[in-house]
């Protein structure tokens, strides 16, 4: 599967119109910035989200009043550092598969004053997911892992958050790789992710929609 650019463009084809909305709306502060730069400086691969996409995360959290969350793929802790800025307490379960991305992205809840609301886990999220559902129905949940497993991530949100809890999806549109092949793109992952949008827009279960984001972010709210 192709990588994210370190560099992630607005949503539009315009680049004058990605830097006026970067410059008026100032997405990222000093706090990110470094969280940004300290995960790269830590070998962590150079595809957190854009920091306009960690703004769209605040806004997102702060209209579904969100107090409990999760976030599939943890990675530096900058899109969770985002989620938690919208939420004016309650707490952020966030699942990564690697210890050393863990660790990094505890610092950075740490150094970004929200330490004690971020519970990291470690491991397989499938496996793991089971363990916090006694504490659902859930308000948010943030899909930004592997491709492959967006489905089944998908079926969990369906399960486990609450009817007008919000659902969204990272990468959505495939690296372009939804409608047209890409090279080097991984057929499986973006198979998964072309099943993830049509049952989040056909299941009845949500009502969703796509912020064309420069890779794309899909937004759903439970109905049913």
């Amino acid at each position: 599967m192709p990588t994210s650019p370190p560099d992630k463009p607005f949503g539009t084809a315009d680049p004058d119109l990605s830097r006026w909305a970067e410059k008026t709306f100032a997405p990222e502060d000093p706090v990110l910035a470094e969280i940004r730069e300290r995960s790269v400086a830590a070998g962590l691969p150079a595809i957190a989200v854009g920091k306009m996409d960690g703004l769209h995360l605040e806004v997102l959290a702060r209209l579904s009043r969100a107090r409990k969350a999760v976030e599939i793929g943890t990675l530096g802790g900058y899109s969770g550092v985002c989620i938690l800025r919208g939420m004016d307490e309650g707490v952020l379960h966030t699942f990564e598969l690697s210890e050393k991305h863990a660790e990094v992205a505890r610092e950075s809840f740490r150094k970004a004053g929200v330490a004690e609301r971020a519970r990291v886990h470690v491991g397989p999220a499938l496996r793991l997911l089971p363990e916090i559902e006694g504490e659902g129905p859930f308000d948010l949940c943030f899909i930004d892992a592997d491709k492959t497993g967006y489905p089944a991530y998908l079926a969990w949100a369906e399960k486990n958050l609450k009817i007008g809890g919000v659902v969204i999806g990272d990468n959505a549109f495939g690296f372009g790789g939804v409608v047209r092949d890409v090279p080097g793109t991984d057929r499986e992952g973006v198979l998964a992710i072309r099943k993830f949008n049509e049952e989040l827009a056909r299941s009845g279960r949500f009502r969703a929609t796509m912020i064309p984001t420069s890779e794309g972010l899909a937004v759903g709210v439970r109905v049913r």
